[in-house]
């Protein structure tokens, strides 16, 4: 029988909440509606200032937390009523919520997002609060996304991998059987970028569209090799990391003592985050089929990123999940959506392998309408 879920995912980057509207059929599932809702300027705000600590957090957070419902609420009720339905005709919402902590070593992961206040703004049951199972069972909480890419893109005996290029790159290892699966975060995609941006490009919007100032810079090599010494990078998996670790903060204690143009500054942050992805991607040699790469989240609309990770990745076949036939801006919103039907029908969705945990769980909590 075919149901019908919503999945709410709002990244690192803040730049909209995706709502995705998706059929299930059994395992079968398919992309119905979707948009993007964006953040009022002065939530956005808030929310990229709680990210760092910082005085009165606990109220700002609760204040925070009902305002994420509230928007996650308005997107939901504008993807119902683009789409021509009413809360009834859906299962479940799977809310990801607004991640404004993620400290897998001391153990948490916080999402903001009063799911109790978005099931009863929409009138629709909410899954949400996935990551904390995980995490209980020795688990880094993510990435959760590489149990859905792997039941939904891979290709029996073909090596594909998912790359999902937001705040933070995380890769999926799809191996061509499902025992092989792994995944993890790589480092920093687009968090450092956008904030660099912002920051010495006030007036030209909240990131660098296409890479094109990126692109108009010169590589830093002594900068770069510098950045990619950073411990992360070569530690072993599972893994995950947030823009907690990938600060402005620790980018300007890397340029102490420079004076590197901002723009050169900007090229080379690019580079970091495609030599990190592509050091990090399994090794291929001439004998084995020709690898697949499929990108997907904001960054995959970065032609200057792109084309930096095709000529560093010659082997491989690079493209957009819309390949697929899931386009690329909806690949995370799909996930919660499926992890949400997992939940429903108490089906793990989760991957030790991937994140760590101890045995395969049914992630999430249910707050009914």
């Amino acid at each position: 029988m075919s149901e019908r879920y919503i999945g709410l995912m709002s990244g690192t980057s803040m730049d909209g909440i995706d709502a995705v509207l998706v059929t299930m059929d059994g395992e079968t599932l398919r992309v119905e509606d979707a948009l993007c809702h964006p953040w009022p300027e002065a939530t956005a705000r808030e929310l990229h200032a709680l990210c760092t600590p910082g005085e009165n957090e606990i109220d700002r957070m609760g204040v925070a937390d009902n305002r994420v419902a509230q928007e996650f609420a308005a997107a939901t009720l504008a993807l119902l009523a683009k789409a021509g339905l009413e809360p009834k005709d859906i299962r479940a919402i799977g809310s990801h919520g607004q991640t404004v902590r993620h400290r897998p070593q001391l153990g948490f992961t916080l999402q903001i997002g009063n799911s109790t206040l978005l099931a009863a703004l929409t009138g629709i049951d909410v899954i949400s609060d996935f990551r904390t199972l995980d995490m209980a069972l020795g688990g880094q909480g993510a990435p959760l996304v590489p149990a859905f890419h792997q039941a939904i893109f891979a290709k029996p005996h073909a090596l594909r991998v998912v790359l999902n290029l937001g705040g933070i790159a995380n890769i999926s290892v799809l191996p061509g059987h499902a025992d092989g699966v792994y995944g993890f975060d790589t480092g920093p995609a687009n968090t450092l970028l956008d904030g660099w941006y912002r920051r010495h490009q006030p007036q030209g919007g909240s990131y660098d569209a296409g890479g094109q100032w990126a692109a108009s810079g010169q590589l830093v090599p002594a900068l770069l090799e510098k950045l990619l010494a950073h411990p992360y990078f070569a530690a072993p998996a599972p893994k995950s990391t947030g823009r907690e670790m990938f600060t402005l903060e620790w980018l300007d204690d890397e340029l102490a003592g420079t004076a590197y143009a901002p723009v050169d500054v900007q090229r080379t942050l690019q580079a970091l985050s495609c030599h990190s992805i592509a050091r990090q991607l399994p090794a291929v040699d001439e004998t084995q089929a020709r690898p697949e790469l499929f990108v997907c989240g904001g960054g995959a609309h970065n032609g200057s990123l792109l084309a930096e990770l095709a000529t560093l990745l010659p082997r491989w076949r690079l493209e957009s999940t819309a390949a697929l036939g899931l386009a690329p801006d909806w690949v995370e919103g799909a996930a919660f959506a499926w992890l949400a039907q997992r939940f429903m029908t108490r089906q793990p969705g989760n991957l030790p392998a991937v994140t760590g945990a101890s045995r395969p769980a049914v992630l999430g909590a249910l707050y009914p309408a």
